[in-house]
Formats: C-alpha cells, sequence, structure tokens
C-alpha cells in the first residue's frame, strides 16, 4: 500500500512486496478471482496503477545500480513520477540487450538483482544459443506471486481445484513448463507434468492423454498439432482425450483464427492464447479468458503499454505497437519499461467477461524482427500461418523460405499436403497448389512460388516452431564470389 498519505484504494490483497494468502480460492461457481481489481473502473485502476509504479520505481532505484545509473543517464528520478504520463514519457525503456550487458558486467545475474543471492529460490533463462545467455534470478516470495497470478488466471480461462491440466512443454530453463506448473499447483488442480522433447515422447504422451483424459493442457500450438499427427499415427482420435481447454504461450497462433480453429476442430476444446516473455513472468499477464478471445493485459499483475517503436510513447487504443511490460509485484529482477519487440493491436472495448481491462484481440502477431518485406509489402509468418490451416488440405506443416533468384527478393514456400490428398494424384495436387498460391495472393497482396512436398517431409518440434528460411545471404555471397571470379 502507499505509504505518502495517498488515499489508499480497496483492492484484493494490493500491497508492495505482494504477499498472497496461499489458502484463498474463490467461490467454484466465482467468474473473477478478484473481483474488485478485475471489473473496477480502468481510471480508478490506473490510479493504484500509479501509486504502485512509485513504490516499484523507488524500490529499484535504491537497491539496483543498474537503474540507478541508467535513470541519472536519462535525468529521471523516482521523485518526478507524478503521473501515467510522466512514466512513459520519462522512463526509458530497457532493451535485452541492455540486460545482457549487465551481466556481462556483473555475471551471472547483473546488477539489477534486487535480493540477497539467498533468498534466490529458481535459476532460469534462455538457452543462449544465438548469444550470450540472459540468466533469471526469481526470490522465494516471487515464485510464490507468480503461482498465486497464474492460478488467478487459468481460474479465469475455466480451470477449477481438482481439475487435471497437463503441462506438455519442456521442463529445462525455459520458464513456460514451470509457470504453468506453479500456478495449476497453487490451483489445487491435479498437475500432470508430462513435459516434452525426448524421442518418442509424443506417442507416449497420446496414449496418456487417452487414459488420463485431463481436462487442460498447455504447451506451444505447433506442438498440439504435431501431437495431433501423432494421435492419429497411433489409432487415437484427439477428441477422445476429453479435453476442454487448451492454453498456449511460446509463439503466435492460439490467437490467429486459422490456427486456433484446425486446433480447436482437432481436439473439440477451447483454445485460449498467453504468454508475454520469460522475463516477465508472470508471462500470463496477457491472457484470454473462458469469454474473452485474445488476450487481455492483466494490468494490476504487469503494467502493459503498446508504444510507437520509434518513440516509445502509447499509441492510442485501435493501433499497432509494441507491448512495453512493467512488473507491478516482482522484487528479485524487476523489470522496468522492458521493451519486447514484438507488435500487437490493442483496444479498450468492453470484454464479454466484464473484466475492464486493455485487450489485444489478435494476440501477438510475432516480433518485429520476424516480419519480412517482400516487393514492398510487410509480412509476418503468423499471416501464412493463418492463411494456410484455413485450407481443408494443408497437411500442417511448411517451411518459408526467402530467396532472391534476380533483382528481387522471392517468397517460396513448401508446404505438406494432407495424406489423403497426398494419395489423389498429380492433378489434385496442382490443384492445392494453385489454391495456396492464390490463397496467398489475396490473404498478402504478393505472389509466392509454392512447391508441394511429400507429408512428413519437413521436420516437427517438440518445442516452438521456426518455419523460416532466409537463404538471401547465401545468394549475396554467391554473387560476391562470382564477382570477383569475373574481375580476376
Amino acid at each position: 500500500m502507499a505509504t505518502d498519505g495517498r488515499a489508499p484504494l480497496k483492492m484484493e490483497n494490493w500491497a508492495f512486496p505482494t504477499v498472497y494468502d496461499e489458502d484463498y480460492l474463490p467461490p467454484a461457481d466465482s467468474r473473477y478471482w478478484f473481483p474488485v481489481r478485475e471489473t473496477m473502473p480502468a481510471a480508478e485502476r490506473e490510479r493504484a496503477i500509479l501509486a504502485r509504479l512509485q513504490d516499484v520505481c523507488r524500490y529499484a532505484y535504491e537497491k539496483a545500480p543498474f537503474y540507478r545509473r541508467k535513470w541519472d543517464e536519462a535525468g529521471f528520478h523516482p521523485s518526478h513520477l507524478k503521473s501515467l504520463e510522466d512514466f512513459e514519457r520519462k522512463v526509458p525503456v530497457v532493451t535485452k540487450a541492455d540486460l545482457r550487458a549487465s551481466q556481462a558486467l556483473q555475471p551471472p545475474f547483473g546488477d539489477y538483482v534486487c535480493i540477497p543471492d539467498s533468498e534466490i529460490f529458481h535459476v532460469h533463462g534462455t538457452s543462449g544459443t544465438t548469444g550470450r545467455p540472459t540468466a533469471f534470478a526469481i526470490g522465494r516470495n516471487d515464485w510464490r506471486t507468480i503461482a498465486n497470478a497464474h492460478a488467478r488466471i487459468m481460474w479465469a480461462m475455466g480451470m477449477r481445484p481438482g481439475d487435471m491440466i497437463c503441462i506438455a512443454a519442456i521442463f529445462s530453463l525455459y520458464l513456460g513448463s514451470w509457470g504453468a506448473l506453479a500456478g495449476a499447483e497453487r490451483l489445487r488442480a491435479k498437475a500432470f507434468p508430462f513435459g516434452a522433447g525426448a524421442g518418442g515422447m509424443s506417442a507416449r504422451l497420446a496414449q496418456w492423454l487417452h487414459l488420463m483424459k485431463p481436462k487442460a493442457f498447455y504447451g506451444t500450438p505447433s506442438y498440439a498439432i504435431h501431437l495431433a499427427e501423432v494421435a492419429r499415427a497411433e489409432k487415437l482420435d484427439p477428441h477422445d482425450f476429453g479435453l476442454k481447454i487448451m492454453f498456449f504461450s511460446g509463439e503466435p497462433g492460439a490467437s490467429v483464427p486459422g490456427v486456433k480453429d484446425r486446433i480447436e476442430a482437432l481436439y473439440g476444446a477451447q483454445v485460449i492464447d498467453c504468454g508475454s516473455m520469460a522475463e516477465m513472468s508472470p508471462w500470463m499477464n496477457v491472457a484470454g479468458s473462458a469469454e474473452t478471445p485474445g488476450m487481455l493485459c492483466w494490468q494490476d499483475v504487469v503494467y502493459t503499454e503498446v508504444c510507437d517503436p520509434e518513440t516509445m510513447r502509447r499509441v492510442p487504443y485501435g493501433q499497432r505497437g509494441t507491448p512495453v511490460y512493467t512488473h507491478l509485484e516482482r522484487t528479485s529482477q524487476p523489470m522496468i519499461r522492458l521493451l519486447s519487440g514484438d507488435l500487437t493491436q490493442w483496444v479498450d472495448d468492453p470484454n464479454p467477461c466484464g473484466r475492464t481491462y486493455p485487450r489485444l484481440p489478435q494476440g501477438i502477431f510475432g516480433r518485429i524482427d520476424d516480419m519480412f518485406t517482400i516487393r514492398g509489402e510487410n509480412i509476418y509468418p503468423s499471416e501464412i500461418d493463418a492463411a494456410l490451416n484455413q485450407l481443408p488440405d494443408y497437411g500442417g506443416e511448411h517451411r518459408i523460405v526467402i530467396t532472391r533468384e534476380t533483382a528481387m527478393d522471392e517468397l517460396l514456400l513448401r508446404v505438406e499436403p494432407s495424406d489423403v490428398l497426398h494419395r489423389s494424384g498429380a492433378a489434385a495436387l496442382e490443384r492445392f497448389r494453385s489454391e495456396v498460391a492464390h490463397k496467398l495472393q489475396t490473404v498478402l497482396g504478393v505472389r509466392a512460388r509454392v512447391e508441394i512436398v511429400a507429408p512428413g517431409a519437413l521436420p516437427r518440434t517438440d518445442f516452438k516452431a521456426r518455419r523460416v528460411i532466409d537463404d538471401r545471404e547465401v545468394f549475396r555471397a554467391m554473387r560476391a564470389q562470382l564477382g570477383g571470379a569475373t574481375r580476376g
């Protein structure tokens, strides 16, 4: 609670540092975990958020040399924070490069850790396969705070104590699986942490799902589609798993109509999108509910701004921008205006579930740096995913190849057809190839070369799909070599 004379607002468990009642559960028939916090007028909640931002900024300035140094350089002091406009105008954004530089300066966790080493409870991080890994140090109290936030949001999705929740994601440094597990345990659900990634694991999972019939499933959208293929190969119908709720993070898809509809048709379950960034755990701070599609911005957990990528100022509702996130409850490695680098659109329309949060109606489109441009058109991989998943003969896997054979970039799409179509002969495959090319021309506004490959020809994933191959650098290198040979 604020301690500087500001009038406290009547909000459940609204204090900093946060301490939740571990025994609390709402009535089973309640739509809301915290009715006041979730349905209060947005302007009233923003007053409380401003007070909390003042608390968080003071805390970080006192505890973290990283923030003190960064804010001093920007001419910002927590005492300058008088409004939300001050926050977006005066507080500089933090980038992942800033975090890596801090951890290089003071390994392993950087100089933005605000708790003693003895209080660190979990260590997670990025894999570091493309550079220096980023290490996450999560305190004991923060881990419980994450569990409570996830339980609350999973309640909004329709999960209840006693429900079985299958967690089919890799248990490693990746925080997604651990966060879902912590939330399930706090919810007093039956946690079913099956994991993913080992050879033959998907076939075993299909058998276990058929046996256990859990109510809910967590993973990535691409893995859910792959799992359905494996189940059918094992002569199992995914509808027979009895799933009612499937919630996803890790990649775009669960808010993309074509992908969402495909998964719902495969399993007969409701698909719910969630997930921001591992650094922002509780990463369900943007998540849909049982009644509201897309993603709600749970502003009293993590304050979310959708900003212009150039100015880092909030864009008006209805416009596109990049999410910038600020922890309101974390004390170990608080992120304050962390730049996501993703692209989304936000609105402030009434939500079917009655919660008064802004919403990302189409979820996260993807990372801005994943966008590629073909003949002047900006294209996101998720748009291609959506277009293909709307075609009944699509086999569930594809590769996007950005290439250059002449003076302009070209888009080549390798697509698997369904098994049935593949057995139908050359004429049917040619019709499908033409259908794919026409669909992409209509949806994307660009011409694409389409190559039909055999079902199963493209590798599957138990984790996040990586479907874009950019061979333009190869082309440039070849041209350079040819040019040098000619001149020699």
